[in-house]
């Protein structure tokens, strides 16, 4: 039985990426570059984007279109991904704790 692909999954090669995200293949390669997303690549080192990747690519394109520069996309994205982290562990302290 085939498994069921997971949003974690590469499956878009940096071309539709970029096609699918309104960025160009510089911009990509650029926000990689500086750590804002990770895309998973094949043995021979193709990137491929997720629809994980492609939901923080949206998210970059909205906090660029407000203004903020790389540094600031940086930090916005960690509190984000922080935040989420910890509603995460409250939810299963939560649940553990019958609540």
């Amino acid at each position: 039985m085939a498994r069921r692909r997971d949003s974690s999954d590469g499956v878009y090669a940096i071309s539709v990426a970029a096609e699918l995200s309104g960025m160009g293949l510089s911009s990509l390669r650029l926000y990689e570059r500086k750590g804002l997303l990770t895309p998973s690549r094949t043995d021979g080192g193709t990137r491929r984007y997720s629809e994980d990747d492609m939901d923080r690519l949206r998210r970059i394109s909205e906090l660029v279109e407000v203004g903020l520069n790389i540094e600031g996309i940086r930090l916005v994205l960690a509190l984000e991904d922080e935040n989420a982290r910890l509603r995460v562990q409250l939810a299963k302290a939560r649940a553990a704790s019958g609540r």
